[in-house]
């Protein structure tokens, strides 16, 4: 049975992707299709902030982008010198909070030590910050995308934890979205189930997908990587077959597995 999956590949060159290589176990046929573009800017901004760790309580990272952002920043050579001078080690005496698995391995990358990254989701984040951050007077600083949800801003806020957002990327449609979606398809035909990985996702693909399925969409089962994902179908009118436990492939697999089980498809 055919998978699509509505995301980029991973981010590593090194093997296959874990999401089609664990489908594979299942006997899944999965297909990634690159959904979303995204556009650095404020990255002057961003480096001078984090020149700065004395200024701030703490780093939040809800996004693998966030940390592409500074991977940039450090491509720079003095800014890498300063960064691995002090800077790194500054903040590696502060708490660095991440969303998840992907996003804390990134954060490893540069250096850094995350926690929190069985959390999952925002929600969940916002939670486990709240149990170890007190109300101060020095913020913890959060480099975000243009499009993140207010969730966990206004979680902290309402503790009286200090929050520095900075929009660091912008997220538009892949440039060969809709291309790839109608060569999919009309090579694959219909799969038997379609994966949205985030509201992103939801927003730019869905029009495509119903107009290349027709009357065969209710055939499909939609499946969602995790709450905010699911809701955000929801939202659009999606009719959510399964959500996985933890945005893990392992996860993700099982549930497709079962839903479709389940519907004797």
């Amino acid at each position: 049975m055919k998978v699509l999956l509505l995301k980029d590949p991973k981010d590593k060159e090194s093997g296959p992707d874990p999401y089609i290589q664990e489908l594979g176990l299942y006997r899944f046929e999965a297909t990634l299709i690159p959904v979303l573009s995204f556009e650095f800017i404020s990255l002057e901004s961003l480096f001078e902030k984090l020149s700065h760790p004395e200024c701030y309580e703490g780093l939040i990272f809800t996004s693998p982008r966030a940390l592409e952002a500074i991977k940039i920043c450090l491509k720079d050579q003095s800014k890498n010198e300063a960064w691995s001078k002090s800077l790194k080690q500054n903040w590696n005496t502060k708490p660095v909070y991440v969303v998840g698995k992907a996003t804390a391995s990134l954060v490893e990358e540069i250096g850094l030590t995350p926690q929190g990254e069985q959390s999952g989701n925002a929600e969940k984040l916002a939670e486990y910050i709240c149990s170890r951050e007190k109300s101060s007077s020095s913020a913890l600083l959060f480099p975000c995308g243009a499009l993140k949800r207010e969730v966990l801003p206004t979680v902290l806020r309402e503790k009286g934890i200090p929050l520095e957002c900075l929009t660091v990327y912008q997220t538009t449609p892949h440039a060969h979205l809709q291309e790839s979606l109608s060569s999919y398809f009309s090579q694959q035909g219909i799969p038997a189930s379609i994966v949205f990985f985030s509201p992103s996702s939801v927003k730019f693909c869905l029009q495509h997908i119903q107009k290349l399925s027709g009357d065969f969409i209710n055939h499909i089962k939609f499946a969602a990587i995790g709450p905010t994902t699911a809701q955000a179908m929801e939202a659009a009118g999606i009719p959510v077959s399964c959500t996985a436990e933890s945005p893990t492939p392992q996860d993700l697999a099982s549930a497709i597995q079962k839903a479709l089980h389940l519907h004797n498809c």
